[in-house]
């Protein structure tokens, strides 16, 4: 049986079937992205085990095909089989170890950059400091205590545990948060416009002054959703039907409350990652050519302050010259109209040095295998000559 097994793991025939389904499966990701959007089209296909299709409107899901984090894992499993099951060590066969363990290499870096991976972003205006990026997409509900003068105490919840609805009751604050309701795309418009039936998505705060709709999931590659929640405070129990709730979106801006004679702030933001250092942006640079408005280059020149390290520096990132520091890398990536801020990218990945290893060995491998081969090549017609 275990022999079977090793036999099926390690033959060139799962090697094509992998090959195959990863082919089918870029294939139907990119018409998929006309109906899903890049993003979700990345985290369904190509960022999975298993690609789930709904199958009605009760939530329920039927698993349809291989997703892309199933089929690299088993090809990479199924090459390091073949490679130990059938190649032996000689130096002859140097080359074609060498070219197999970049291949590996490649493949492994590949999966743990998808999976370890983060990118966000870094607006900085001129003078701003900041010791956090912030994600792309995701979003988080912030609940800040600010009760101390010297700083805020914050408890982010982030968005998968709001879809998912129910009571949530955070350690760190005196109360427990129940989710009445959770929109994907949110539509908040005032009631005066809203229409003659509409009515108020939430008893205190904004909310009480604001309708509240569901929108189409947004495809668009510029565009991305924006989410809201109606959410209910209160001490613990069961909740109140009276009870009051609240409506809390990116589009609303923070809003505040009382419990328990403590204020605190209540903000639907994007997911922030909190980082040992800052950055201060001293200056931002925008230099096109002569007589367009094409851009020639832009930079932002900005102090790095690391307390932990007792370090601060003057920092200059620009196009094609990224600032790396603490494992995280900051692109010069764009900048706001009327260039009021800058946007740095903010990427951190583990595994970043693989590809280039990987195409290292690989080359390594196949010039030495070419060498060696033609070495031999050139011993054979020497010695023919002799004859």
């Amino acid at each position: 049986m275990a022999r079977r097994f090793l036999d099926f793991i390690s033959s060139l025939k799962l090697t094509i079937v992998c090959l195959s389904a990863a082919m089918v499966l870029v294939f139907v990701g990119t018409l998929a992205q006309v109906s899903f959007g890049i993003h979700e089209v990345q985290e369904r296909y190509f960022q999975s085990l298993i690609v789930w299709w709904p199958a009605g409107s009760q939530g329920l899901a039927l698993p349809v095909f291989p997703g892309g984090h199933l089929i690299g894992g088993v090809l990479l499993v199924n090459l390091v089989a073949a490679h130990l099951r059938r190649f032996r060590w000689s130096w002859s066969k140097l080359g074609i170890h060498l070219t197999h363990a970049g291949l590996i290499i490649m493949l492994a870096g590949g999966l743990f950059t998808d999976l370890f991976s983060v990118e966000s972003f870094m607006r900085l205006a001129p003078g701003e400091t900041k010791n956090y990026s912030e994600d792309f997409r995701a979003i988080e509900l912030a609940l800040i205590d600010g009760s101390d003068k010297d700083f805020d105490h914050v408890t982010a919840i982030p968005e998968g545990r709001l879809k998912r609805g129910g009571t949530i009751a955070p350690g760190s604050l005196p109360f427990q948060i129940t989710v009445r309701s959770f929109y994907q795309n949110a539509q908040l418009q005032p009631l005066e416009q809203a229409g003659a039936n509409a009515a108020p998505a939430a008893t205190r705060g904004a909310g009480a002054h604001i309708a509240l709709s569901s929108m189409p999931h947004a495809t668009a590659e510029n565009s991305r959703d924006s989410a809201g929640a109606v959410i209910e405070i209160s001490s613990g129990g069961a909740p109140s039907p009276a009870s009051d709730t609240w409506l809390v979106s990116a589009q609303l801006e923070p809003q505040t409350f009382s419990f328990a004679g403590k204020p605190y702030r209540l903000v639907m933001r994007q997911a922030r990652y909190y980082k040992p250092f800052s950055l201060t942006l001293q200056k931002f640079t925008h230099e096109r050519y002569a007589g367009t408005q094409i851009a020639k280059n832009f930079a932002s020149r900005a102090v790095l302050n690391d307390p932990e390290r007792n370090e601060r520096r003057d920092v200059l990132i620009s196009m094609n010259h990224p600032l790396r520091y603490r494992g995280e890398t900051f692109f010069q990536s764009g900048f706001e109209e009327n260039e009021a801020a800058t946007i740095l990218q903010v990427v951190y990945n583990p595994s970043f040095i693989a590809p280039y290893l990987a195409c290292v060995i690989v080359s390594a491998g196949l010039l030495f295998q070419l060498t060696y081969h033609f070495a031999g090549f050139l011993r054979r017609r020497k010695s023919r000559s002799a004859k």
